[in-house]
């Protein structure tokens, strides 16, 4: 597997040499970049690692040299070598995104290149029909096929991971049901009185009915009730008749529960009832009432009754029954009229960071706050049924479902800057490799230690031709508009403006939108800018040879920084290749000093 990922890696340097000879570089810069690719330190050592990253990185270098090809055929549209790149294009496009979400940056890249195209062809008076010709052609080559590969990866997925795993519970339990070797595969359909239950919202990233025997810190004081998103004793309940309305649970046939019945559920664990009431208000959403784990069966106590109401069922077997994992139902609060509710709030610490219950007063039946779902279904007395036999599921549910359940994993990854963490950095450092990465945990002599910090001398060097860019691009605007003459040969101008824009906007459009995001971050979050910005320094290099040098000087400048690169690669390659020796013994390798590579440091 190791050798897998490692393949990608490799493959990024012919594609970088490829991308620059399709962007009009001189055959030395395309070598040159090339270099750049190969001897950076941090590249290479992600390329050591089974992650996901380093595919990401290839069909992001893929999808440049695609969109470079394109857009040197673009004079020869709708011919065989023009429908090649565009349909190479819209390929890479979709593996990309199938590899992590962060390829949708590169899909941005490569729309906003596609609408800038367009309107060029508007402005230039291009015939309506031709124009139609171009957009519907890159719909279906950058929007159809981008979906259906990215859609196929997931067919693809669902056909080989058929089996039950630690991660089923973020899914629904439909498609719990569906694994082979899931316990909700076979289960009592009929729920019955007396059942042990586990209940889930059906709001997306609530989680499961659970309660535990700690208290609110305010309000009723009573325990609480939360909903938990994982597997756990403490999300099993008991369902129970109400007080006075008792049979022999071993003598008597079980007793289905059916719509409109009146119900209490009892805590497996704390034997606490379900409970609501009118004198506290829920601790975190306004408006709703407070619900708890309090007292016992047999109580008399109203606040401890729910009625359930079914709002849907989605098998083929439809009556008035409560139905294992197929039937949508309220569970309405008896005395105050509201609807038990999980809105995907988070309660403080004092709640584990887990999800609010409340009982809401809106009384809104059919929205997916207040809709509960029998999950598990356990009673020695009734017969077991295969699900899969009752549970109806599409592929485009299974696939909307799990993009839901990725983004919501997604998003829970939040930092928190009260503990102390040297694998997290933030965007601003990562141009600067201000905080390069320990990739083991251990650091111990003896122990293999590798460590994710960039080429210096290429990253710092391309960070300053990025950052500098813009100011380039204004100052040849302000002499073509002084009318000062350029010394663009024929043609010249037009490949320089066009390759820079992809490259300087490939590294901004994969960088700066990492501002914006609220998730964890990590320095290899900056590669794929990193690619880009490295091709920009090879461009950049070779616009100023073939305008200020002459003659052997230019090929005298691209070797010292061939040779430069080298050089800091050889002396970085100990902790890139894996370093087992005592970190000591490598001297001089700290050039900053927020670089942990001795001592264990870092700075938010």
């Amino acid at each position: 597997m190791r050798q897998f990922t490692a393949m990608f890696g490799i493959g990024l340097v012919p594609l970088a040499y490829v991308a620059c000879h399709q962007l009009n570089m001189s055959r030395r810069a395309c070598v040159l970049a090339a270099c750049f690719v190969l001897l950076d330190n941090a590249l290479c050592v992600m390329s050591r690692f089974i992650l996901l990253d380093e595919s990401l990185l290839f069909f992001t270098a893929a999808t440049l040299c695609s969109v470079a090809g394109l857009q040197n055929a673009r004079h020869q549209a709708f011919s065989r070598t023009w429908w090649r790149w565009l349909l190479l294009t819209g390929a890479s496009l979709g593996l990309v995104a199938s590899c992590k979400w962060v390829g949708f940056l590169t899909i941005a890249l490569v729309g906003l290149y596609t609408i800038g195209e367009l309107f060029t062809m508007y402005t230039e008076c291009v015939a309506v029909r031709t124009v139609a010709r171009h957009f519907m052609a890159r719909v279906l080559c950058l929007i159809a096929i981008p979906f259906l590969i990215y859609a196929a990866c997931f067919k693809m997925h669902f056909m080989v991971l058929n089996r039950s795993g630690s991660g089923d519970a973020r899914m629904p339990p439909a498609f719990q049901a569906s694994l082979k070797g899931s316990p909700l595969g076979k289960q009592p359909f009929t729920v019955m009185y007396d059942s042990q239950l586990t209940l889930r919202s059906m709001h997306a990233g609530s989680g499961m009915l659970h309660s535990h025997a700690h208290r609110f810190p305010e309000g009723s004081g009573q325990q609480q009730i939360t909903c938990y998103g994982h597997k756990d004793s403490n999300n099993e309940w008991i369902i129970a008749r109400p007080r006075g309305v008792g049979f022999n649970n071993t003598a008597d046939p079980p007793v289905p529960v059916r719509h409109g019945d009146v119900v209490n559920l009892m805590h497996q664990q704390t034997k606490a009832v379900l409970h609501a009431h009118r004198a506290f208000a829920a601790p975190v959403t306004a408006g709703a009432y407070e619900v708890t784990a309090y007292g016992r069966l047999g109580w008399k106590d109203r606040n401890n009754d729910w009625r359930v109401e079914i709002v849907r069922e989605q098998s083929r077997i439809v009556n008035s029954e409560l139905h294992a994992i197929t039937t949508q139902f309220n569970l309405r609060h008896v005395p105050t009229g509201c609807l038990l509710s999980a809105e995907a709030v988070r309660l403080p610490s004092w709640g584990f960071g887990q999800t609010e219950v409340t009982c809401s007063r809106q009384n809104a039946s059919g929205a997916a706050t207040s809709l509960w779902v029998v999950e598990k279904h356990v009673n020695s007395r009734v017969p077991k049924t295969d699900m899969r036999k009752l549970v109806k599921r599409s592929f485009v549910e299974d696939f909307v479902e799990l993009n839901l359940a990725m983004a919501r994993s997604n998003n829970a990854l939040v930092p928190d800057r009260d503990k102390h963490n040297h694998l997290e950095s933030d965007a601003w450092s990562w141009p600067f490799l201000v905080y390069p990465m320990r990739l083991l945990g251990s650091w111990k002599e003896g122990d293999i230690k590798y460590y994710e910090v960039g080429n210096p001398l290429l990253w710092w060097s391309s960070a300053l031709c990025c950052l500098l860019f813009p100011l380039q691009l204004l100052f040849h605007f302000a002499r073509k508009q002084r009318g000062v003459p350029a010394q663009w040969a024929p043609g010249e101008e037009l490949h320089y403006w066009n390759g820079a824009k992809l490259l300087w906007g490939g590294w901004a459009l994969h960088y700066l939108p990492f501002f914006l995001f609220g998730r964890v971050l990590y320095l290899h979050h900056y590669l794929p800018s990193l690619y880009f910005a490295l091709l920009l320094l090879a461009f950049e290099i070779d616009y100023f040879c073939r305008h200020v040098l002459r003659g052997r000087l230019q090929n005298v400048v691209l070797a010292l920084w061939a040779v430069g690169a080298l050089a800091v690669f050889c002396w970085f390659a100990p902790l890139t290749f894996g370093y087992s020796g005592a970190i000591e013994e490598l001297k001089y390798r700290k050039w900053l000093p927020t670089w942990n590579i001795y001592e264990d440091r870092h700075v938010m």
